[in-house]
């Protein structure tokens, strides 16, 4: 069991009105630790699309406990937290830490593999699922599809006449 960790500099422009680090930022700084954990672990574009996979997040939530401002180093780690049986499910878990070991921030991403042709969930190759494995937390839980009923949002169409005067 591994973490993996990504080094970030803080530039101005990832600084909100507030002067720190902005929301958006710390979904940004999730999303290139997990592309850069997969091309460390030789999982990057190039073999995806030859398998034809690729990860979708589909439920990402934030826990905030210390500002992080300009110029700062911050480190940001990827543990597996919970995964389905055959991979296809996965729930990565990101801390942000200062150089000082200062914990600053936790993410949680829940995602799933997909075919890209078919753009459908899928069970991913086993590269991927060895990789997976080696990154799983202390506390790994296994999940199935009923984990992902059990997120807290769900679709609710609306009437489009409610958008008219929006147009």
């Amino acid at each position: 069991m591994s973490v993996y960790y990504h080094k970030f500099e803080v530039r101005w422009s990832d600084i909100d009105a507030n002067r720190h680090l902005g929301n958006s930022t710390y979904v940004d700084y999730c999303s290139q630790t997990r592309m850069a954990f997969l091309n460390k672990n030789k999982i990057g574009l190039t073999q995806l699309n030859r398998w034809g996979v690729g990860p979708v997040m589909l439920h990402e939530r934030y826990s905030f406990f210390k500002e992080i401002y300009a110029d700062q180093t911050v480190f940001v780690g990827l543990e597996v937290a919970a995964m389905s049986e055959d991979g296809m499910i996965y729930q990565f878990v990101h801390k942000f830490y200062l150089p000082d070991g200062t914990h600053c921030a936790t993410a949680e991403a829940t995602g799933v593999w997909i075919d890209m042709m078919l753009r459908k969930t899928t069970t991913p190759p086993e590269d991927i699922i060895l990789v997976m494995n080696e990154f799983k937390s202390e506390n790994v839980q296994t999940i199935s599809r009923e984990f992902l009923k059990t997120l807290p949002f769900r679709p609710e169409n609306i009437d489009t006449s409610l958008l008219e005067n929006f147009k």
